[in-house]
């Protein structure tokens, strides 16, 4: 999801002239918005669908580096210990 600065680098003005481009750009390209005032980055607009999978590879990226943080603390237990303690045969 590399930014294409020609495409997804857009003025505030615009924004406020024409939303719907905006947001249909957004959802068609997969891609953030830059918003710029006076040339300057102000915000992102990226589509609900992008931000909530951007968000769960987050959340999964944290569990997995927990997990490897508890495995070189000493942290774990067997198969069969996990199994156990929830109730699995």
């Amino acid at each position: 999801m590399s930014t294409k600065f020609s495409e997804d680098v857009v003025p505030l003005t615009e924004l406020k002239i024409n939303p719907g481009r905006v947001v249909k750009h957004v959802a068609e390209a997969h891609r953030p918005v830059l918003l710029t005032s006076r040339g300057r980055g102000v915000a992102v607009v990226q589509s609900l669908t992008d931000y909530e999978q951007v968000e769960d590879e987050r959340e999964f990226m944290r569990a997995v580096v927990a997990g490897l943080a508890d495995l070189e603390a000493g942290r774990e237990v067997s198969l069969a210990e996990a199994k156990a303690r929830l109730g699995l045969k």
